[in-house]
């Protein structure tokens, strides 16, 4: 399975619904609160490739984007592959 990782707020609904989606596929990832750790903030930026909202999701390390990234993949079929669920 695919290494998943989403930097996120806890006041965020987009947050929130890109982490169940991944949840409700039954993946495990890690959730770097950049309210809580400020300083991942900028790591997340660096990593994004210059985006600054949250969340931005990373698969394997690539930059996936926000949330309607995560569901365009989905409705694409192509999240399964990249998540390593196909």
């Amino acid at each position: 399975m695919a290494e998943v990782v989403i930097y996120s707020s806890p006041f965020c609904g987009y947050c929130h619904r890109a982490k169940r989606l991944l949840t409700e596929k039954g993946v495990m990832f890690e959730d770097i609160d950049v309210i809580e750790h400020p300083q991942r903030r900028r790591e997340m930026t660096e990593r994004a490739e210059g985006r600054t909202s949250v969340p931005q999701i990373f698969i394997d390390g690539l930059p996936v984007g926000g949330c309607d990234d995560l569901y365009a993949l989905n409705r694409n079929g192509k999240l399964d592959q990249m998540l390593g669920l196909a």
